[in-house]
This record gives C-alpha cells, structure tokens and sequence, in this order.
C-alpha cells in the first residue's frame, strides 16, 4: 500500500495542510495519508503548543473526515520526545512491512533534511512529497522526491498570532468542523 507520513505540530490545522494532502495524493497515487500530530519537534524544543495534544487531534480528526484515504495517527504522540522522524517511520515499517512510504513536507523542511536524525536510514525508507510555492527546490542526492507546486496561504503560526490578538483568522483558511475548537 502506498502510505504517506505527513507529520507536523498541525497547531492548528487549516486549509492548506488539506490542499497539500490532496494534491499529494493525487500526484503520486497514494492510498493512504497518515497525519501525524508531532509532540516536539526537535527543532522546536521547549516550545508549547497553543492547543493541546486532545484538541489537535480532535480538530485533525474533523478536518480530515471528508478525506477518504486521510487517517489521524497518534504515533508520534506516544514515542517518547523528540519527535524523530526515524523513529515515526521504523514504527510504520514495523506495523506494515510491505507499505511503500512517502513523507510530505514543504520547502522549509526539504532544505533542512541533511540536518534530520538518520538522514540515510529516511532517503532509503521512503520517497519524499515536497510541496512548493514557486521554483522547485533543488533535488537532494539519494533522495527520491516527487516536487508539488501551490500557492494556499495558510499559516497556523498566522492563525494563533490572530486568536491571541482576538481576531477571526481568515474564514477560508478553517476547515469544516475545526472552528468551534478555535473559539470555544
């Protein structure tokens, strides 16, 4: 089965993480997409997430409901922190041994793998989805890529600075069902 990893803090999810998974699973004909809420990054480390751990699932699992191939997995929440991506894909591996794998990352990710833990075990366990906005990034040696394009201008770091300024983040950057998370 194809599966894609697509892991991040998704704090909170919006629009644009949905537009990116589905023009990843069109693009390299996925069967299965696995959000992965991170507990902490290791780039990120002593940063708190604005929601918790149950309403970031929660609001992953309204936003990705009408996603047929879309699954919330708490894979990462359960691995002791930091969230390594290694760590995440050896689990996977070991539940489902004959999945081809993909992770789905942006740009900013893409130019700071050669920095991630196990760099060599990751580009041999899995095909990389690397959405972009504008000029493709260059392609990594020994890294398998398949390169999207789009331009969706969603930003969770945008919509906590709104919520903590007392705005209405963008409505069209909500998905359906999150809201009532975000003003409860």
């Amino acid at each position: 089965m194809k599966t894609c990893l697509f892991g991040g803090s998704f704090d909170p999810i919006h629009t644009g993480h949905l537009t990116i998974a589905t023009a990843a699973i069109k693009a390299a004909g996925l069967e299965r997409i696995l959000f992965l809420p991170a507990a902490c990054s290791p780039f990120k480390t002593g940063r708190q997430h604005y929601f918790s751990d149950t309403q970031r699932l929660a609001m992953l699992r309204a936003a990705v409901a009408p996603i047929p191939q879309a699954e919330v997995s708490t894979l990462d929440l359960t691995l002791p922190p930091p969230s390594y991506s290694w760590r995440v894909v050896a689990a996977c591996r070991e539940q489902s041994p004959e999945d081809e794998l993909y992770w789905l990352m942006g740009t900013d990710q893409w130019e700071q793998l050669h920095r991630w833990a196990k760099y060599d075990y990751l580009c041999e366990q899995l095909h990389f989805i690397v959405y972009h906005r504008g000029t493709a990034p260059a392609p990594r040696q020994g890294a398998r890529a398949i390169f999207i394009a789009g331009d969706h201008p969603a930003s969770s770091s945008a919509i906590r600075e709104a919520l903590q300024a007392g705005k209405q983040p963008p409505a069209d950057w909500i998905p359906a069902g999150v809201a009532p998370y975000l003003h409860p």
